[in-house]
């Protein structure tokens, strides 16, 4: 996985942002484009917003059948069963696209990773584990995978990166009492997390879009 399709928008020319944002399992980049108009961010100044495709690859859970998805799920269990070498070939991906948009003129701190589910999992991964500290993180829906590893391989230089965090309480597919369980295990290795919680399934509500919006202004301003 050298390289990703990458729906992009910018808000208005010579962007000082760039926010990059990771889909869920079987969705696909333009699942979260809505974002672009849901988000009001001109005060910071124009943004450019990344919707990366994940690559298509059989999904253990769902009878081997191929679609997009970050990193193979192999059963219920989310923590006892995970798909390490996933986890790190997509890991490497997002890398790769942090480095591109620094090649662009975007300094690492000005840059926002964010991700559904599946792109929450892969979003703390990268963001933890990234040597130059990022604006923020944020994660929707998801949990901390590999989080056994997590003490000894996150870098020092995100030890303080923001960390946004929000779960439905009525959450059928990640359960909320894992994604308590990442927050608290964040939390512990003295991450600053702010915590959301909605009365919704696995989804995003408005409630949620305008508390991210409100977080990404003061990551952003700074």
């Amino acid at each position: 996985m050298s390289s990703l399709e990458v729906i992009e928008h910018e808000t208005g020319p010579d962007p000082v942002a760039s926010i990059i944002v990771l889909h869920g399992l079987g969705a696909d980049g333009s699942d979260f484009e809505s974002f672009v108009d849901a988000l009001q961010l001109q005060s910071i100044g124009p943004v450019r917003y990344l919707f990366p495709n994940a690559p298509q690859i059989p999904v253990t859970i769902n009878g081997g059948y191929v679609m997009r998805a970050w990193y193979d799920i192999l059963g219920t269990d989310l923590s006892r069963r995970e798909d390490e070498a996933g986890l790190r070939q997509s890991r490497s991906a997002i890398d790769t696209l942090i480095a591109r948009e620094r090649e662009r003129g975007i300094p690492a701190q000005r840059i926002v990773l964010a991700g559904f589910s599946q792109g929450c999992a892969l979003t703390l991964m990268t963001g933890l584990r990234h040597p130059e500290r990022l604006a923020g993180l944020v994660g929707l829906s998801g949990y901390l995978p590999l989080a056994a590893l997590t003490a000894a391989e996150r870098h020092t230089a995100n030890a303080d990166v923001p960390i946004f965090l929000a779960h439905g309480t009525d959450d059928p597919v990640i359960p909320l009492a894992r994604a308590t369980a990442s927050r608290d295990a964040l939390v512990a290795l003295g991450h600053p997390v702010e915590w959301h919680t909605y009365p919704m399934p696995h989804s995003v509500c408005m409630e949620e879009v305008a508390d991210l919006n409100r977080w990404l202004l003061s990551v952003l301003s700074r």
